[in-house]
């Protein structure tokens, strides 16, 4: 497809998998192999076959590892400290115009990131609400683990983060996929920045402290003070790698 702008594309791959021991005791999780291609190619591919190509990627465990061509690398030199957020700004100078963010543990579909790229929101997340089939047999990753979204009529965020969700809530799981316009990019950095300053060594949202703060956390802290967060609803065509069960049924879908 072509797109009206630019869209560039950021992939937090910093952290070290060990849920997925041994699989990535000596490689990245995003280098693990599918097929005949790494999850990472496979992510690369979706984001190509979107025509977007100027790419950066943020490494931190085991970084020599992950080394392929046209990429625009950042590091991330406190990965056993930090969580996502703090990761993701490690390439806080990558967010900017039309960016689309995703986690690196995700299989997803070209059509996931084309679904995106259709929001004229300044923040969008993609929200699967037909995600529950994905935790059948899911023993090592349950559902209460989900990084759930609640959302209201318009599809802007309520509430984000591992919450109880009721029957009564409109709900989805996030899938670790978020886009931002040259105005949200500015909108995240800034409320960002706000936050490390009131909350650094202290507890942020539902983590011990902000450095260990979740992606979600950010989104939460930033609707609570009133920034309208769109979901973009889909219905499966990705998959998180989270364990090495999540690996196994992966390949043998892949087989199938």
């Amino acid at each position: 497809m072509t797109q009206e702008y630019k869209v560039k594309g950021v992939i937090i791959a910093a952290g070290m998998g060990n849920r997925l021991n041994p699989l990535t005791n000596e490689l990245p999780k995003c280098m693990l192999a599918f097929g005949d291609k790494t999850l990472l190619q496979h992510q690369l591919q979706a984001y190509h076959d979107n025509d977007i190509t100027e790419i950066s990627l943020i490494r931190g465990f085991m970084k020599e590892k992950i080394d392929y061509p046209n990429l625009t690398f950042y590091e991330n030199p406190d990965y056993h400290e930090n969580n996502i957020l703090c990761s993701l700004m490690c390439a806080e100078e990558a967010i900017n115009q039309h960016v689309v963010v995703s986690y690196s543990d995700i299989l997803f579909e070209s059509v996931v990131i084309s679904r995106l790229l259709q929001s004229d929101h300044d923040i969008s997340i993609v929200v699967d609400i037909d995600f529950r089939g994905n935790y059948v047999g899911r023993r090592d990753h349950p559902i209460n683990e989900a990084e759930s979204v609640i959302f209201d009529a318009n599809n802007y965020v309520v509430e984000v983060g591992k919450i109880m969700t009721s029957k009564k809530d409109v709900h989805g799981e996030f899938i670790g996929m978020m886009k931002l316009s040259p105005r949200g990019a500015e909108i995240f950095k800034n409320h960002f920045h706000t936050a490390r300053q009131l909350f650094d060594g202290k507890p942020f949202k539902r983590a011990a402290e902000f450095r260990k703060a979740y992606l979600t956390d950010m989104i939460q802290y930033m609707v609570d003070m009133g920034v309208r967060i769109h979901c973009v609803i889909i219905e499966r065509g990705w998959r998180e790698i989270d364990t090495v069960e999540d690996y196994e049924k992966a390949l043998q879908e892949l087989e199938d």
